[in-house]
């Protein structure tokens, strides 16, 4: 913990730096930074880093070696994804390292006119923001970029080597954090700062995106019985994935990590696009799809089980059995990851988290994905997830807390003083 003359410094400097963080979030929240759609965000990022005196590694995944757990990328090319690291390097250093690391992608907006403001207007009311993104996540990357310029602010730097990243794709394959990796940026721990509402991420199920592709036998709607409908062949896989996930939940029931919550096991269809004409019957069906899997399956795994089901449903109908559906595996195929009580970078951000609200750090187990499982499964360092309040995450009127980014603005830069250390700025 910082002494007491160290932390009232830092945090006078954070409410004295606080309206430039609210704008910079509005800043942020005004680029729609949708999937392939990143670069000017990030570059514009950049520039504020550079600005800050880091110094900043613009690259993409392109420029980076593959690696097994590089998923498929999904209609986008790897050489447009643009990934900024801004470094804070320590001479001397006496601390522990640290990447502190956010995504700025964010996920399609829907009809305009069924949000209260527009999308991207970041409008403030009430105590809140409202945004494409806001919440998801581009308030915790407020967050971390102001907890370590109030730091310096207060006459202090961290006193060890800090890598503040942002980062593409989180919201469909997660290369981006993998990027960063395979750049070569390593640290003795990593943070997160998803919209957890100052909740520590205990646990996250896996994911698996794919795309059912269905054919059929055009024929005109007034003989449709002597063709085949693409689309109510899929019809059929959908509710056919829906019974195989009541399985899978069924068997949930008895995982240590996931006993205790209702249906962990989400299945989706989230896009379909289908068929040339209302009078024809539809030669054609594809279907974007995503399921998750507990702790303790592996993604070969679940890839196998949908496999399977298809195959099933499939050999069942008098069509598709002569013309099977194409399973193509496009986006997400992540590993379900755990981040086991214990680790050092957890105490320190407990204890941080204590000092600030005065209680102990409560943990949450989510059925959906964030970024950590890179560090904690596959680089060896511990990756913890904790950041502000917000609510409607890829829903209409996304809104992000206000008070709140200050709350764990003041979090996050504690834990940076523990963790990191803290020396008089040169």
């Amino acid at each position: 913990m910082p002494d007491t003359e160290a932390r009232q410094k830092i945090f006078a400097a954070i409410d004295a730096g606080f309206d430039k963080q609210v704008a910079f979030l509005q800043d942020l929240v005004r680029f729609p930074s949708l999937r392939g759609r990143e670069a000017p965000l990030q570059d514009w990022f950049a520039r504020q880093m550079a600005a800050r005196g880091y110094a900043v590694d613009r690259f993409t995944i392109a420029d980076v070696p593959d690696h097994p757990k590089m998923a498929p990328m999904v209609d986008v090319d790897p050489a447009g994804s643009v990934q900024v690291v801004a470094t804070h390097r320590a001479p001397n250093p006496t601390g522990r390292s640290l990447i502190l690391q956010g995504h700025i992608d964010v996920v399609p907006e829907g009809p305009h006119e069924m949000w209260t403001h527009p999308p991207y207007s970041a409008t403030i009311r009430d105590g809140w923001m409202y945004g494409r993104g806001a919440h998801d996540m581009k308030s915790g990357v407020s967050c971390m970029v102001f907890a370590m310029d109030a730091i310096r602010a207060a006459g202090f730097e961290p006193a060890a080597d800090v890598y503040l990243q942002t980062v593409t794709e989180e919201e469909s394959t997660g290369n981006g954090a993998l990027a960063a990796l395979l750049r070569g940026y390593r640290a003795e721990a990593a943070l997160v700062p998803e919209p957890t509402g100052h909740t520590i991420t205990r646990t996250q199920t896996g994911t698996i995106w794919f795309r059912l592709r269905v054919r059929g036998v055009p024929v005109h709607v007034a003989v449709a019985q002597d063709g085949t409908n693409a689309i109510m062949s899929a019809y059929a896989l959908i509710n056919a994935l829906y019974e195989h996930t009541r399985g899978l939940n069924a068997a949930a029931r008895s995982n240590p990590w996931y006993a205790d919550i209702k249906d962990p096991i989400k299945f989706n269809p989230g896009i379909i696009r289908g068929g040339d004409w209302a009078s024809s019957t539809p030669a054609w069906c594809e279907v974007d799809c995503r399921i998750g899997l507990v702790p303790g399956t592996t993604p070969e795994q679940a890839m196998a089980g949908i496999e399977a089901c298809v195959k099933a449903a499939a050999t069942g109908d008098a069509f598709m059995a002569n013309n099977p559906p194409e399973i193509i595996w496009t986006g997400f195929q992540t590993d379900p990851y755990v981040l086991e009580p214990g680790s050092e970078a957890e105490a320190v951000l407990a204890a941080a988290h204590a000092s600030v609200h005065g209680g102990a750090m409560p943990e949450r187990r989510t059925t959906a994905v964030n970024d950590t499982r890179y560090y904690g499964l596959y680089f060896g360092f511990p990756g913890l997830c904790y950041g502000p309040k917000g609510e409607v995450a890829h829903g209409f009127d996304e809104r992000t807390s206000i008070e709140d980014l200050r709350t764990c603005t003041r979090t996050i830069a504690t834990f940076i003083a523990d963790w990191c250390g803290l020396k008089p700025r040169a």
